[in-house]
């Protein structure tokens, strides 16, 4: 494991957090079917790129599961 490689997850992780909690403020800012839609897709795929992040920065820690 390197720091380099752990330490560019750990910021890829934290971008992707903001990401999240600015699409939160966004969907509660803005309404209609057609937003509502949109910042779910965009949620859901932020959600699942963190998910991945996480699962190879506790690979590269050596932990078997998140708890």
């Amino acid at each position: 494991m390197t720091d380099a490689t752990l330490t560019e997850l750990n910021r890829r992780i934290a971008a992707i957090r903001e990401n999240i909690r600015e699409l939160i403020e966004q969907a509660a800012a803005y309404s209609g079917a057609a937003d509502d839609e949109r910042t779910a897709e965009r949620i859901a795929d932020q959600e699942a790129q963190l998910a991945a992040l996480l699962k190879k920065r506790d690979a590269l820690l050596g932990k078997s599961s998140r708890s």
